[in-house]
């Protein structure tokens, strides 16, 4: 497939981008290069190669999910400046009307 300058400025309209015709000149060149090398992958013969979405294995590199026990409710908020019963106290953030 060939990209045509008509094609880029196109696709910029769409985008609401504004090229130069030096800019649209050069996107078009690169598009054009992109997609003759494409079209050179797309001729390689692929019989019996598995598809993959990733080009290495990946590996679960996070912990195992513990749960642990949680601190009483004296000790969370034992030293709080101020509370409601088991809670801790905030000021306000957003005043109500």
């Amino acid at each position: 497939m060939k990209i045509t300058k008509e094609v880029v400025e196109y696709v910029a309209h769409l985008s609401r981008l504004e090229f130069s015709p030096d800019e649209a000149d050069m996107y078009t060149a690169q598009l054009d290069r992109i997609l003759a090398y494409m079209d050179t992958l797309n001729k390689l013969d692929t019989t019996g190669i598995e598809p993959t979405t990733h080009a290495i294995p990946l590996v679960d590199v996070m912990r195992a999910d513990e749960t642990a026990g949680g601190l009483a409710v004296e000790e969370s908020v034992g030293n709080a400046p101020e509370r409601i019963d088991s809670f801790f106290k905030v000021p306000p953030i957003i005043e109500a009307e």
